[in-house]
């Protein structure tokens, strides 16, 4: 935990490198994810691989799935072996070959072939995948453990951190975005590798703001403050293992039945619920932690609504903006990726404003606790998915709607995000036992990930039963809302002394 004086008004020097390196992370994930369901989409003349709807969301759903479900491996690698600081560079470095790769497969020049495009493009993913289940859980982590559990910078310390996030994701769709929907789909991807790599080396020379927050544990014995030849020696083969290891799976699933592909889903599903419960098993101690556990796990549960909701904005939304919205202003045309800007733009513009106010709310003893914020936020998606379900009737006779219903859309989900996900990630690190806050923050990392997958396969589901989307996500948000303020006395009391 950090020294200094939590009575401090001002925030710790490391969070703003952790902020710079997120920032660039971002930048990298958000400009591929802008582009994947349209360049999926798109036409094989256009150099896209002509999928259609129901197959790019697919596709986007696994994806965004799996990002969010392998933080709980990255996390226990960090927290039982290897740290945190070299995890985040593991991580970052593969995230980066991944990108890379993606520009490679997405080049009609090198592949001719669409199928080995496809492949290649896939095994890019797959890197992708893992990578982020290195860096996404560990830099969380630190940020955490700048403050003090009751420091009350923490939440505010947190949305800083999150401004970060969201400066990427702002700055991503212009450039990557842009980029490779106007030039050519290589010059996105290969933009988004840059960032990454942007974000790498920012970590690296400002690793003196962290002092010795997030090394391995033997540093700590060794009292040592910096990574040493060893410990970059390991980051080189943990990155050649992830990338030989995606090849591997890719070659496996490529000569094998799809049998075997479920018998291969559920063992290792089961297998990681198993490695979950021995972990948080092995980690907890006493009814105090086991009390706090329990409230991460049941607000993970809701987690998973809302997430079910917000990540409409890389699927149903995305092509909602290409299809149905009318982006011509005079002679020019908004690209569609521009429209996955209004909630960075929204979250950087808020975001200070949240933060002042929890520090504010908290002098007068008025500050909400967790679960409270958690329902507000379901109640402000379930207001925006009812506009969202006007604006889809508006359209449903093809007509081309304004994009001023999605800007509103955007921003309410946006405010509904700054009082859940900031909060999330520091009450995540607040209630889990030392022992396991990796683990735990890839628990809490797993619930956006079905919350991801939700997103992009309910339409699917929901067509097969006559219900349509929208509205349907919005009755969601309202029972869950409901049940969240009825369970809230009851949460706040297993939180144990935790705002």
């Amino acid at each position: 935990m950090s020294t200094e004086n939590p009575t401090t008004t001002g925030h710790p020097k490391g969070l703003y490198s952790l902020f710079f390196t997120e920032m660039w992370e971002r930048f990298s994930y958000y400009g591929m994810r802008a582009l994947l369901t349209i360049f999926l989409t798109a036409e094989l003349a256009t150099g896209g691989f002509g999928l259609d709807r129901a197959e790019s969301l697919k596709v986007y759903g696994i994806f965004t799935a799996l990002v969010y479900l392998t933080p709980i491996i990255g996390g226990w690698f960090s927290d039982n072996i290897l740290g945190q600081r070299k995890s985040i560079l593991i991580g970052g470095i593969t995230m980066a070959i991944g990108q890379f790769m993606l520009a490679l497969s997405s080049s009609t020049a090198l592949y001719s072939e669409l199928g080995d495009r496809m492949h290649f493009f896939y095994l890019g993913l797959g890197v992708l995948i893992l990578g982020n289940g290195f860096f996404k859980p560990n830099i969380s982590t630190i940020v955490g453990d700048l403050y003090d559990n009751n420091d009350p910078r923490k939440d505010g310390g947190f949305t800083i951190f999150y401004m970060g996030i969201n400066i990427g994701a702002f700055l991503s769709p212009f450039v990557a975005g842009t980029l490779g929907e106007k030039v050519g789909w290589p010059y996105g991807y290969f933009a988004a590798g840059i960032g990454m790599i942007l974000g790498i080396l920012w970590f690296h020379f400002r690793r003196n703001t962290l002092e010795n927050l997030g090394l391995p544990p033997k540093a700590y014995k060794e009292n040592r403050t910096d990574l040493n030849a060893k410990d970059w020696m390991d980051i080189l083969i943990y990155t050649v293992v992830n990338v030989v290891l995606v090849f591997g799976i890719m070659a496996f699933w490529d000569n094998t039945s799809d049998l075997i592909h479920s018998i291969f889903i559920w063992v290792f599903g089961l297998a990681g619920v198993g490695f979950i419960g021995k972990s948080i098993f092995s980690g907890t101690n006493g009814s105090t932690e086991w009390t706090r556990v329990s409230v991460i796990l049941i607000l993970a549960f809701f987690n998973i609504v809302f997430w079910a909701g917000f990540e409409q904005a890389g699927g149903t939304f995305n092509l909602f903006a290409q299809e149905n919205t009318n982006r011509q202003v005079g002679g020019f045309i908004i690209p569609t990726t521009w429209f996955q800007n209004v909630n960075p733009i929204a979250i950087v513009t808020l975001a200070p404003l949240f933060s002042l106010l929890w520090i504010k709310l908290s002098k007068k003893n008025l500050n909400p606790r967790t679960p409270i914020k958690f329902a507000l936020a379901m109640f402000i998606g379930a207001i925006a998915f009812y506009i969202m379900t006007l604006a889809s009737n508006n359209a449903a006779d093809g007509t081309l709607v304004s994009p001023m219903w999605l800007v509103v859309v955007y921003v309410l989900l946006t405010i509904g995000e700054l009082m859940l996900s900031p909060i999330g990630l520091s009450m995540v690190t607040k209630l889990s036992p030392s022992k396991i806050v990796s683990i735990m923050m890839g628990v809490w990392m797993a619930s956006f990930a079905l919350g991801n997958y939700l997103a992009a396969t309910l339409e699917e589901i929901l067509t097969k039963y006559n219900f349509e989307l929208y509205p349907f996500i919005a009755m969601l948000m309202v029972g869950s809302g409901v049940c969240l303020l009825i369970l809230s006395p009851l949460l706040n009391k297993f939180m144990k002394g935790i705002h």
